[in-house]
């Protein structure tokens, strides 16, 4: 099942998690939200993730899901960024990999069946 999911990242210049390694490089709605899809449909930001911790090879592999069909989309709304993301992902998920790429910076604003 897909679930679309409302965000929104209200001070985008302090959407910046506490690793710069995993946390978000862009500036923009579009660049926030390629970068989000990306941590969506790859494996890649989780790698990273996985790589530093102590044990790497006792992380939970479900962890590092993925859905390569997730979409999303951002829009400029006044000095905030509007993020919708279509994925089968969990929100479990979701939550983790933006946790990762701009902290506890964003708000879940509405999830709905897609």
């Amino acid at each position: 099942m897909s679930n679309r999911f409302f965000i929104t990242l209200p001070d985008p210049a302090a959407a910046r998690g506490s690793d710069p390694d995993l946390s978000f490089r862009a500036h923009g709605a579009e660049a926030f939200a390629q970068e989000l899809q990306d941590a969506l449909g790859s494996p890649a930001l989780f790698e990273r993730w996985r790589a530093k911790q102590d044990n790497p090879d006792e992380v939970d592999v479900r962890l590092g899901e993925v859905d390569p069909a997730a979409t999303v989309h951002g829009t400029q709304s006044d000095l905030s960024i509007d993020l919708v993301v279509n994925t089968t992902l969990p929100g479990t998920i979701l939550q983790q990999r933006l946790r990762w790429l701009c902290g506890s910076t964003w708000q879940l604003r509405d999830v709905r069946e897609a």
